[in-house]
């Protein structure tokens, strides 16, 4: 099984009116789980670094009716880079970016500034080098890797997820605001 965005979504546990960022959007499979989850009083905004491919998902969101989606022309890797205001998220979306992203540094500092405190990131990327779509070999980043990358950025591990054949899942809760 390929990894399954509305079943992934399932598992973060998003509810209607939330607002999620869907960060790397791509093709926008996981913004058009997230927007049917959320309804209309939600909101997800689909950030990516790809202006064509964020028309795209502008375009395809219109004909699902699915107006709860924002698109934002946006640089992850960039402090302010995705263009939202501070703590505005009750969930972030990071699929399949993970091993593309150089400036690790300043992708958990923008994370950390638009997550409302304690709220979930859901992280889903390649396990393995051996897909014909994939990364190949030394550009994956194993889970063991991810995880330690969010635990060393202050985000706490919640749990697995099922996320296909060729990804792993994980669900992280991002810094507490007591702390």
């Amino acid at each position: 099984m390929f990894s399954d965005p509305r079943k992934n979504i399932e598992q973060l546990g998003l509810t209607p009116g939330m607002k999620v960022a869907d960060l790397g959007a791509g093709s926008g499979f996981y913004t058009y789980a997230a927007a049917f989850t959320v309804g209309d009083g939600g909101r997800v905004y689909a950030v990516d670094i790809q202006k064509d491919l964020l028309s795209k998902i502008k375009n395809e969101g219109a004909k699902q009716h699915l107006f709860n989606i924002e698109t934002i022309w946006g640089d992850l890797e960039k402090v302010g880079g995705t263009r939202l205001q501070e703590h505005l998220l009750d969930a972030a979306i990071v699929s399949n970016v993970l091993f593309q992203i150089e400036n690790k540094e300043n992708f958990f500092k923008e994370l950390e500034r638009i997550l409302k405190p304690g709220r979930h990131v859901l992280l889903v990327d390649w396990a393995d080098g051996d897909s014909s779509i994939g990364p190949k070999g030394d550009k994956i980043i194993t889970e063991a890797v991810a995880k330690k990358l969010f635990e060393d950025h202050g985000f706490v591990y919640v749990t697995n997820i099922q996320a296909g054949d060729h990804h792993y899942g994980m669900i992280f809760k991002g810094k507490d605001a007591r702390k």
